[in-house]
């Protein structure tokens, strides 16, 4: 059974960019996974944890989300089975 690439490269990017987004929302507001979302400095341009770089977070945890999910569907239907 083959998988549908690009549902599974959009539905990866949202989530991963919401969680990015709702992650880094709370550690501004809270403090709560301020010190584990910082980690996300180093690896996004132009995130930080400050309401701002909340948008930066979305925007590049959708990209990356997609890119990962994208990678994966196709290798999965590269791998997978063409049978029942």
């Amino acid at each position: 059974m083959k998988i549908s690439v690009k549902a599974l490269a959009l539905s990866m990017g949202i989530f991963w960019g919401f969680c990015l987004l709702i992650s880094t929302l709370l550690a501004v507001y809270t403090g709560y996974l301020k010190e584990t979302v910082s980690i996300m400095e180093g690896i996004y341009p132009y995130y930080s944890v400050t309401p701002m770089g909340s948008i930066a977070g979305l925007v590049w945890g959708f990209v990356d989300g997609f890119m990962v999910g994208l990678i994966f569907g196709w290798l999965y239907n590269r791998f997978a089975p063409s049978g029942v």
